[in-house]
């Protein structure tokens, strides 16, 4: 009778099962068997097996977006991550500024994202946006800007936009690591005598690793998921020089209709976000427990 008490603990657990068939498990599965068929219509496909997968994989144009995708992600990584320490280092740590410093820091992450990428538009339009006008005003540059005529100052445009909205998540993960840190650290040390740099390096680093690690993983991957903000902004353009991967998919199943190698295109990103995510995080926990060792 008592085992059966605490089994019945189990049936609390079975709505967000079933929550979570109805929002993940049946639409996955669902794409899963469109990856395998040929759709004509309603009611009419055909068994392909893996044609659609080897279509994908040696589709050169998703070979193209996948490197955009990984050169994309790897800038965010290396310009967030250090930007949002550095941001956190600087932020006050007591008194009324904390509290102001936190709720300008959050600002950017309540924007809904296309809504961010309207705002960059205007922002960076050489006639009226302040950046461009207040850029090509200097005649510093031999193109006058213009995030919509040229790759560069797509991807430049496509860059600032992304740091300017999310490096916020990493000043504040980083700062919540910081004030985890017992002042003890601190002064001890002071006692010994230690640098500012040696105390990050020794101190502060090595106890934000938890979450610094949670940071690298949320923004890789976001930004390898990234669609809203690129697609307002400039389409995927000019040309494909901004056509990430969640782009050209939705190029593939909702612009072209073609539901089979947009299945099995998705299930392919996925399983790339999986795969990365999970060496990422492998990599973290063995660099964390070497520095313990």
């Amino acid at each position: 009778m008592d085992k059966w008490q605490d089994n019945k603990a189990w049936f609390l657990v079975l709505p967000v099962f079933v929550i979570v068939a109805f929002s993940a498990l049946i639409p996955l599965m669902t794409v899963v068997n469109y990856s395998v068929q040929d759709i004509f219509g309603p009611g009419e496909a055909v068994f392909v097996g893996t044609e659609w997968f080897k279509e994908m994989l040696a589709n050169k144009r998703l070979h193209d977006a996948l490197l955009r995708q990984f050169l994309f992600s790897g800038l965010v990584l290396l310009i967030e991550i250090p930007l949002g320490i550095l941001i956190a280092l600087a932020m006050p740590k007591k008194g009324w500024g904390v509290s102001t410093s936190l709720v300008i820091l959050a600002l950017p992450l309540l924007i809904p994202w296309n809504v961010i990428g309207t705002i960059w538009i205007i922002f960076t339009r050489p006639d009226i946006g302040l950046f461009g006008v207040g850029i090509n005003s200097l005649h510093l540059l031999e193109v006058p800007f213009d995030h919509t005529a040229t790759p560069l100052y797509a991807w430049i445009t496509v860059m600032l936009m992304e740091v300017w909205h999310w490096t916020p998540l990493v000043a504040l993960l980083a700062y919540a690591g910081l004030r985890a840190i017992p002042e003890a650290y601190y002064q001890a040390a002071r006692i010994d005598g230690a640098s500012p740099w040696a105390t990050f390096w020794y101190i502060q680093l090595p106890k934000m690793r938890g979450v610094l690690t949670i940071a690298v993983l949320l923004r890789w991957m976001d930004s390898f998921l990234i669609y809203a903000e690129p697609f307002v902004l400039t389409g995927g353009g000019p040309g494909n020089s901004t056509t990430f991967l969640s782009i050209y998919l939705v190029k593939i199943a909702l612009l072209q209709f073609d539901l089979g190698p947009g299945a099995a295109f998705s299930l392919i990103y996925f399983l790339i976000v999986l795969l990365f995510s999970f060496i990422f995080y492998q990599v973290l926990q063995r660099v964390g427990k070497g520095e313990k060792g």
